[in-house]
Order: C-alpha cells, then sequence, then structure tokens
C-alpha cells in the first residue's frame, strides 16, 4: 500500500477513517482548527473528539463553474453530524437536485486526490448518501 497523508488535518485515516474535533472542555464546543481560547464561553483547555462518520445534509448548492483543474458541477454540502458537530464538504456521485432531500441521510467516504513523484498519496473526504435510515 502507498504512503498516504490526510488532505486536512482533521481527517484521521485509521480503520475506519473518521473526523476528529477540538472539544472546549467546559462547554463541549466543537472546533476543526487549533484553538487558544473557546468561542462560545472562553475556555482554554481542549481534548480530541472523533465524530461520528454519519450525518444529515442541512444545506448545498450546486457549483456548475470551478477552476480548470476541478471537475465541475459538483455539490457542496453542509453536514450535520450524529452527535455533533457540523462540516463542509462534497456531496459525491450527486448533482441533481432532484436527488437531495431535506435531512439526506449521508456518510463519509474518503478517496485518493492526488499522488506526488514519490508515490505519497493525499487523501480527501466527501459524503455520499446512505442507502437506508439509520
Amino acid at each position: 500500500m502507498a504512503q498516504q497523508i490526510p488532505i486536512v488535518d482533521y481527517l484521521v485515516l485509521d480503520d475506519p477513517a473518521h473526523l476528529e474535533a477540538h472539544a472546549c472542555s467546559s462547554c463541549s464546543a466543537l472546533y476543526f482548527d487549533r484553538r487558544n481560547a473557546c468561542a462560545k464561553c472562553g475556555g482554554v483547555e481542549f481534548v480530541r473528539k472523533t465524530l461520528s462518520n454519519d450525518g444529515w445534509v442541512r444545506a448545498f448548492t450546486i457549483v456548475h463553474r470551478a477552476a480548470p483543474s476541478v471537475p465541475a458541477p459538483y455539490t457542496s454540502v453542509v453536514v450535520d453530524l450524529d452527535g455533533g458537530g457540523a462540516v463542509k464538504a462534497n456531496l459525491l456521485g450527486v448533482t441533481d437536485p432532484a436527488e437531495i432531500t431535506p435531512r439526506l441521510p449521508v456518510t463519509l467516504e474518503v478517496f485518493v486526490a492526488g499522488t506526488d513523484d514519490d508515490g505519497v498519496e493525499a487523501v480527501g473526504f466527501g459524503y455520499r448518501k446512505r442507502k437506508e435510515l439509520p
């Protein structure tokens, strides 16, 4: 297997792959980036929290124009994760708005976004429609 690195710091490539956030120790607010203090309560201590791979589409937009190297159209979504947290990502395999219903159930999926000259794979993530409700 080729060496792989996540495209963002909060994607963990364990089996199964998942997202991790910084959770405020005082109020449990979640952040993907490093913080010196919590924006909600001012707390200064954080712990790592594994987030659910499943969630629901809160909002979406279908992007028809992109940089020349980016295939379009694609669907950008905001996903509310089961158990807390929200993340922006792409909805994989769907570009028809008729296929996107309110609270569409989705699950995390990772993919190789590119490979460098040394064969190291950059791994990205998106969400795919779940076949059935949990």
